[in-house]
């Protein structure tokens, strides 16, 4: 039997259930606003699939063809959908006043992140199917012989984690222009330093150690290496990612502000 007394758990389930009707119709609305920007759509959907087929016919560095390129790509929109997208939206939305008044109702701080996060998870999905159709009917692209379903689907994961907390963290806790900004440069910096079209072998030698261990790298390493695109073992870079997850969601979460 419980441990917990009648009255105390019939309480508990019914906090939970309005709790997990909040987090769903969050999601929900995160969707129906995704669709109304159409700037973000264009970010989202679009400027990734220019930047496959830009850098397969502009080869200006040896990165062995479109195998190296779609992962990297890959990583490219997990980062832009769940830092820089959930981000900066996050932070307006909070310096605008939304999150105020959503600190009102049901949905909790916690609940909050999971359903900004599903809704990056399904944003993602739509994206790996562009992406990969176009690799596909485009430029022949299949993945390797040792590819590995379960090790991308842990890069995905762990990789919007990392991303998502990371986002919430700055727009928890800096004004919205700062977010913008830092989110903004920070892009910049993880698509030179990330692996998405640079292998870090091409970079000096204590840079490209700093590098692998940031989570752009450790993401565009994973999923390479899920997609049997490059050799090796990806429990180094998972390990990588689910710190970074780890760190930064925890951190998310108890320092979050709603205004």
């Amino acid at each position: 039997m419980s441990g917990i007394p009648a009255p105390a758990a019939a309480r508990v389930a019914g906090n939970a259930a309005p709790r997990r009707q909040a987090a769903l119709a969050q999601v929900g609305m995160e969707l129906r606003l995704l669709g109304r920007r159409g700037e973000n759509l264009v970010v989202t959907f679009v400027i990734p699939l220019v930047l496959l087929v830009f850098f397969s016919l502009v080869p200006a560095i040896d990165r062995g063809g479109v195998s190296f390129l779609v992962p990297g790509i890959l990583a490219l929109s997990i980062i832009s959908t769940s830092f820089v997208n959930l981000g900066i939206s996050t932070a307006f939305e909070r310096s605008y006043g939304v999150l105020k008044r959503l600190g009102g109702s049901p949905l909790s701080r916690s609940g909050l992140l999971v359903a900004k996060i599903a809704t990056v998870l399904i944003v993602e999905v739509v994206q790996v199917v562009l992406v990969v159709g176009l690799a596909t009917a485009a430029f022949g692209w299949t993945v390797g012989p040792g590819a590995n379903a379960l090790v991308c689907l842990a890069a995905f994961a762990l990789g919007t984690l990392a991303f998502a907390g990371l986002a919430m963290l700055m727009a928890g806790t800096l004004r919205a222009e700062a977010t913008l900004a830092l989110a903004n440069g920070l892009f910049l910096v993880l698509l030179l330093l990330g692996g998405v079209v640079l292998p870090l072998d091409h970079l000096p030698g204590p840079l490209a150690a700093v590098a692998a261990l940031l989570p752009a790298a450790a993401l565009s390493e994973a999923l390479r290496i899920g997609l049997g695109a490059a050799p090796g073992d990806a429990w180094g870079s998972l390990a990588v990612l689910a710190a970074w997850g780890l760190v930064t969601t925890l951190l998310a979460v108890r320092t979050f502000r709603w205004e």
